[in-house]
């Protein structure tokens, strides 16, 4: 459970212990979306007058493709967040880090700031490991798996820079 009644944490911190899910109606269809469940564990206060505050860490996987030989990865994605919520016409409402609420809304729902901590912590490239060798360039043999039969690759506009040096290809 990602949604809280309003009363009940302005009067006492409330322990958040919930899952988002891949398919929850929150995601956008440009979000690279978790391949399970996104946990997120921490605590949620009142922080004064109509101002929230939430301190804990979620956990997840994320799936991609290695940005050098295209192979299918899963990568962990783990961040500690620190999230202030404000009613609508309260100071600091206009703060581009402060998730505003609207004060007719009864719950306080941490699934779109959840969201889009993911979004900005989710790495964009991934690579199946360190030492991944990628792809060759002329035929696409997956060079982790062994030497193709190409030549290697030369690019032709540092030919004239080769035979200034004498080493002319």
């Amino acid at each position: 459970m990602l949604s809280f009644d309003i009363r009940s944490v302005a009067s006492r911190a409330v322990h958040v212990d919930g899952l988002l899910a891949p398919d929850d109606p929150v995601w956008r269809e440009e979000d690279t979306r978790p391949t399970a469940p996104v946990h997120l564990v921490g605590r949620l206060s009142a922080a004064g007058d109509e101002r929230y505050y939430f301190s804990g860490r979620f956990e997840g996987e994320a799936a991609g493709e290695c940005r050098r030989c295209l192979t299918d990865v899963t990568v962990p994605v783990a961040e500690d967040v620190q999230l202030l919520f404000v009613e609508a016409e309260t100071e600091g409402a206009d703060d581009p880090d402060v998730y505003v609420v609207d004060a007719r809304e009864s719950e306080l729902d941490l699934r779109p700031a959840l969201r889009e901590q993911w979004v900005l912590v989710v790495p964009g490239f991934v690579q199946c490991r360190d030492d991944c060798k990628g792809l060759c360039p002329t035929c696409g043999t997956d060079l982790n798996a062994g030497a193709c039969e190409c030549a290697p690759a030369t690019d032709s506009r540092w030919e004239t820079l080769r035979k200034v040096r004498g080493q002319s290809n």
